[in-house]
């Protein structure tokens, strides 16, 4: 069904609103707008605004998919042959990816990163993104146990984190795709053996004590080789 008017005036007026909040919230700081000062420079009364947005926090996440709530789906597209952590990995570059190509959605990523209020919010929802994750790939033929795929989820959401933390320490300038590429490489997995006793790493060492000599030439174990 195609979107009405009334659909596509709202989402032209959510996305005005959120620019009007990105602007102030880079002049004088997130913490110091208030919902009134949005509201004002908006041209709308307060009451409006909470229309739009029920919080001043969803005006900041305005066009960001933050906790990637199409990720569990895509997941779950993904083929079913296709390894897990590769299966992470390619839905996760493909939902920074949608997320960069938004200017807008980039000057919210970088207000949310730098704003540890906000960067706590993203948080606190992602505990139950990693719930829905973990579940997806539990359902998979592969059949996961909780145990590795909380394991494995935790460890993408890790590389996410650092590529992020990475990409706001170069202003923006860093490649962020380039960047979770090089996290998920370095965290890939290695393949775990199937059957027979692990290799021990250790080199092998001569026992303790020495066993007794049977060379009648030798001197006694322990013993002082050179004259009395």
């Amino acid at each position: 069904m195609s979107e009405g008017l009334r659909d596509r005036t709202r989402r032209a007026v959510r996305a005005e609103l959120a620019a009007v909040a990105l602007g102030l919230f880079a002049d004088q700081g997130f913490d110091r707008t208030t919902v009134d000062q949005i509201a004002r420079a908006a041209g709308m009364t307060k009451r409006s605004f909470f229309r739009y947005f029920p919080t001043k926090e969803d005006a900041a996440f305005a066009g960001v998919d933050v906790i990637g709530e199409n990720v569990v789906q895509a997941l779950r597209e993904r083929p079913s042959a296709e390894p897990p952590w590769r299966s992470l990995h390619q839905v996760l570059r493909e939902w920074q990816a949608r997320i960069h190509a938004s200017d807008q959605a980039v000057e919210s990523l970088r207000l949310i990163e730098s704003t540890p209020s906000l960067r706590a919010r993203v948080h606190e929802k992602r505990e139950h993104w990693r719930r829905e994750v973990g579940e997806a790939l539990r359902e998979r033929p592969a059949g996961l146990d909780a145990f590795t795929a909380d394991l494995l989820v935790n460890t993408a959401t890790a590389a996410l984190d650092t590529a992020s933390l990475e990409w706001l320490r170069s202003e923006g300038t860093a490649d962020r795709l380039t960047l979770l590429d090089l996290a998920f490489t370095i965290l890939e997995p290695r393949p775990t053996a199937t059957a027979g006793p692990s290799p021990d790493p250790r080199p092998e060492e001569p026992p303790w004590p020495p066993a007794p000599s049977t060379d009648p030439a030798a001197p006694p174990s322990g013993g002082n080789s050179g004259p009395t």
